[in-house]
């Protein structure tokens, strides 16, 4: 985990709306951050990539997205310097990734920036020995979690409406079924209980969030939740890529793909990631679906809590008593406020004119800090370090209870968004 200094001013999730809010309100205040283009057929196109107008693009764009990432560790606490050395390297590793994305055949074949994001993070990664500071100033969640309050902007208030009754019938279902699955499960398998309630909540509500909520909640071994944090990444990623084509394979509308990465998918990223392959519907619904989850959170941690507490007394605490109530807004991921409030901001106090305008900015804005966040997913992903010292039997018990997740939320979604 990484190091919180005495001089933070505020909690990564809170920075994150604010984050996010700032890059909001300059854009809506005439700032026009451009675009640098991608897009190639050929060898004899990418020299154009690089022409003067491109050129001052990029670097217009890296100055405002290095800035606003330095803010962040200014504003949770972590070291600047750290930060100010690692966002180059991320920046230039993003670069090769959106580059490789822009090429027409790729595009045709339906591969965003964040897969070659990804997969570039954990070559890299994997073949070099990347120090402890390195990898704690790479802020991935922070950098997915700003992408998201930015997605808010897209998402209007008549979408959630249309959706989100039927979203949150969904994760009710599922979280409910698929929790008390994968403990029943682990249980069999003879997971030891800390592992086994980390398991079970990653699982079925929002993966990462969810099993350091459940960590915190129970106060949990930091090692057990780095294993269980590795086993919702290794199957973030095949989930991602594969679940959009079989969803296409199947003859799914985007409405029921979207419910289904939504509900199914454990990482809130890569649910953006896997919808963003489908279309503008099943990305909206799939990241409706997935809020509607992650509300669930704080309720989870505390009711986890409470179990805890009654059936294990820890150290200093008196048997019997009871987690205070605050748990639950202090589990509650905060950057879903974000989202929503940008989600009201859009639908109902800035202008269609102006939504239009600057929709374009925000949306690259928006993509790049998603394809930032998953380049540095895989840089902080070691394959060596996922099974060494670690049984194999929590991991085939995740597995199974994946499954069970993928065919009751298909069935679900089927039922509810046909």
């Amino acid at each position: 985990m990484t190091s919180i200094n005495k001089k933070t001013l505020l909690t990564e999730d809170w920075a994150v709306v604010a984050l996010g809010f700032i890059i909001i309100v300059l854009i809506l205040l005439g700032l026009h951050i451009p675009s640098p283009k991608f897009t190639w057929h050929s060898a004899s196109d990418i020299g154009a990539l690089f022409h003067s107008d491109n050129a001052v693009h990029l670097l217009i764009q890296f100055l405002f997205a290095y800035a606003v990432f330095v803010l962040g560790a200014i504003l949770t606490g972590k070291s600047v310097k750290a930060h100010l050395r690692v966002f180059p390297i991320v920046y230039a590793l993003t670069i090769v990734a959106l580059f490789l994305a822009g090429n027409a055949t790729v595009k045709d074949l339906g591969l965003e920036a964040v897969i070659f994001s990804l997969l570039i993070g954990l070559l890299v990664g994997n073949t070099v020995k990347l120090p402890v500071w390195f990898k704690e100033a790479l802020s991935a969640e922070l950098l997915v979690k700003i992408g998201l309050v930015l997605l808010g902007t897209s998402v209007i208030f008549s979408d959630i409406l249309k959706a989100g009754g039927k979203g949150i019938v969904q994760a009710l279902v599922v979280v409910l079924s698929v929790w008390y699955f994968a403990f029943w499960l682990c249980k069999k398998f003879k997971v030891d209980e800390e592992l086994r309630l980390m398991i079970s909540s990653a699982v079925s509500i929002c993966g990462v969030s969810a099993a350091i909520a459940t960590s915190g909640a129970i106060q949990g071994d930091p090692k057990k939740l780095s294993y269980v944090v590795s086993m919702v990444l290794i199957t973030a990623i095949p989930m991602m890529i594969g679940m959009p084509y079989l969803a296409h394979y199947l003859g799914l509308s985007q409405e029921v793909t979207g419910a289904w990465l939504g509900g199914s998918i454990d990482t809130t990223g890569a649910v953006v990631a896997s919808g963003s392959l489908v279309g503008e519907e099943a990305l909206k619904i799939s990241t409706i679906v997935k809020f509607s989850q992650n509300v669930l959170l704080g309720i989870a941690a505390l009711a986890i809590s409470i179990y805890w507490s009654y059936t294990n007394h820890p150290a200093g605490a008196e048997p019997g008593s009871k987690p205070s109530l605050g748990i639950i807004w202090e589990r509650f991921p905060k950057f879903v406020l974000g989202f929503i409030a940008a989600s009201l901001l859009f639908s109902f106090v800035v202008s269609p004119e102006t939504t239009a305008a600057v929709k374009g900015t925000i949306k690259d804005i928006q993509g790049l800090w998603f394809a930032l966040a998953f380049t540095s997913i895989g840089l902080e992903t070691n394959f060596k370090d996922l099974i060494k010292d670690n049984s194999p039997k929590p991991f085939y018990a995740f597995l199974i209870a994946q499954v069970f997740n993928i065919l009751v939320t298909l069935l679900l979604a089927y039922l509810l968004f046909d």
